[in-house]
């Protein structure tokens, strides 16, 4: 573990899972489409998307898949724990008051780039709404261990 309480990649092992869960709320929904200035009217307005295929609003594609980085942030890897890439398959919507439950688990590690590759998964009761894998750096005790011994 590191001083963050994160796993180092030396602790990681192929198969490590790890979840994390948020209600996407109303309230997230109007405060991402300020922060990220998307305010289509799928997410926005409720008339226009009973229009749609979706007959009411759907939460950000992004916003649902930030739910992955918490996991990553605060679960596994965890603290320290920096994303290099993420791939993302948008597979159903999430509505407002769903909850996106994340999980991510270790598909393979590089212990001398301190790097994993993790299998990424959101799901809304039972039902896959987004797949996809990230690719993310962490800590390691054995260049902690290198950099004090230099110092």
């Amino acid at each position: 573990m590191n001083a963050e309480n994160g796993y180092d990649i030396e602790d990681l092992q192929v198969g490590m899972t790890a979840t994390f869960a948020k209600t996407i709320t109303e309230a997230d929904i109007v405060l991402f489409a300020g922060v990220s200035g998307d305010n289509n009217a799928i997410h926005t307005n409720e008339e226009f998307a009973r229009s749609t295929i979706f007959g009411g609003r759907i939460a950000h594609g992004f916003l649902s898949a930030s739910v992955i980085s918490a996991a990553v942030a605060n679960r596994l890897p965890g603290p320290g724990t920096v994303y290099l890439s993420q791939s993302l398959r948008f597979r159903a919507p999430v509505k407002p008051g769903d909850t996106v439950h994340a999980t991510v688990t270790v598909k393979t590690l590089n212990l001398e780039k301190a790097r994993a590759e993790l299998d990424t998964v959101c799901t809304v009761n039972g039902k896959v709404v987004i797949e996809g894998e990230a690719l993310v750096m962490t800590s390691s005790s054995v260049r902690r261990a290198a950099t004090a011994a230099k110092g």
